[in-house]
């Protein structure tokens, strides 16, 4: 589950991490209301503005801006909130703007020059193990830097039996090029940020700039922070933090009824039971000339109702010109779903304006076929595997 810039610092403060502090605002009013709080409460003149979307390289799109005084707070929250902010990760016509952060400013003048670096703690599924990833050139892409300056990105794993130990935490600091107050405020600040990745049970931490302000505190200017959906049952208090104003309709709707399902930009719906088989599918697709749609696990059951509520999430994308239904019966058997699918089909009439190409395989597959072919309906079947990639390629051409 992926969360907005402000919800992932309450997370970080939580565990100790110090944070640019800052108020979230809807409208241009709170957002005047919220810059006169943070003055009162940390004496910032300045204010940073920032669009609260699931996305990176909001400042490139215009969605990260400086406010000078409390006319420019709200002229700038006024520009922000409701505009359709396109960046790097987002799609051609980009993601509405609901709220804005109104923080504190943290680049004051004082005994030394501020520095940003670049921190994210995340799983190697390569070794098992967590991964802090790091670097001293904080505020830019960290692909950029990977590619062009590879030798200023460096990594410490750590064993999840032990967790962090303060050697590993004092080498990050060095590595930065830290000393004095600054390195002793990293080391902790490495520290208390793994173990709030831990106890969250986060996937990912990503602070892109991690600042050395100029009287040596270190803080998170940044937050993009994704947790285990899995581990969600542990942390009640974090469920109310999605907002599902910013992910995919479709797959909002098809996680409400049960169903796995993943949008993707192809051609060639899928409804399979099995996440193996999914994938196995998916490359079917590909290798006929075609191109996967969706990820969509019906799981164990292939009833009717099941079979209809896929379709229809299916053909909500304008893009499926076909879709191929891959079902093994092992659990559920074969003449079962073939029903399912006949009468999902009949009932929703001519809501199916595309063609349809059945693969079943396994307990009473040959009924499931004559099921199928009899049923009068416009709908292909298939028993192997190659057969039903043959018939996906006869439909697309």
């Amino acid at each position: 589950m992926n969360l907005h810039e402000y919800q992932g610092k309450e997370i970080l403060s939580s565990f100790g991490v110090r944070i640019q502090r800052g108020i979230v605002a809807q409208n241009a009013n709170e957002a005047v209301a919220a810059a006169k709080q943070l003055t009162a409460e940390t004496g910032t003149g300045w204010h940073v503005i920032k669009a609260q979307v699931h996305a990176g390289g909001r400042g490139k799109g215009g969605g990260v801006k400086l406010a000078k005084n409390l006319k420019e707070v709200e002229e700038i929250a006024e520009q922000i909130i409701g505009m359709n902010l396109i960046t790097p990760q987002t799609s051609a016509e980009g993601k509405k703007v609901h709220q804005v952060l109104v923080a504190e400013d943290v680049y004051y003048p004082g005994d030394s020059e501020p520095d940003e670096f670049y921190m994210s703690v995340l799983l190697n599924r390569t070794t098992g193990r967590n991964m802090i990833m790091y670097s001293t050139e904080g505020g830019m892409d960290i692909e950029t830097v990977a590619e062009e300056t590879p030798h200023l990105i460096f990594t410490e794993e750590i064993d999840p039996s032990v967790g962090i130990l303060p050697f590993q935490a004092r080498r990050v600091a060095f590595n930065l090029g830290l000393s004095g107050g600054a390195f002793k405020e990293m080391v902790k600040f490495v520290m208390v940020l793994y173990t709030a990745y831990v106890k969250s049970d986060a996937s990912l931490f990503e602070i892109n700039p991690v600042l050395k302000t100029s009287d040596d505190k270190i803080m998170a200017v940044d937050a993009k922070v994704t947790l285990d959906d899995n581990a969600l049952y542990r942390h009640k208090n974090y469920v109310d933090m999605r907002d599902i104003r910013e992910e995919n309709p479709i797959e909002v709707e098809a996680k409400e009824v049960g169903l796995n399902y993943v949008d993707l930009d192809g051609n060639v719906g899928c409804m399979v039971n099995g996440a193996g088989l999914a994938m196995a599918t998916m490359d079917l697709i590909k290798q006929a000339g075609g191109e996967p749609a969706n990820f969509l696990d019906v799981g164990g059951t292939a009833d009717a109702k099941r079979v209809e509520t896929a379709f229809r999430i299916i053909l909500k994308d304008p893009n499926v010109k076909a879709i191929l239904i891959n079902i093994f019966g092992g659990i559920v058997r074969c003449d079962r779903v073939a029903q399912g699918v006949v009468d999902a089909y009949k009932n929703m009439g001519d809501a199916i304006n595309v063609p349809i190409i059945v693969r079943l395989q396994g307990t009473n597959a040959d009924i499931a076929k004559e099921l199928i072919d009899n049923s009068g309906l416009d709908v292909q079947s298939a028993v192997q595997f190659q057969e039903a990639a043959d018939k996906v390629q006869e439909v697309l051409a």
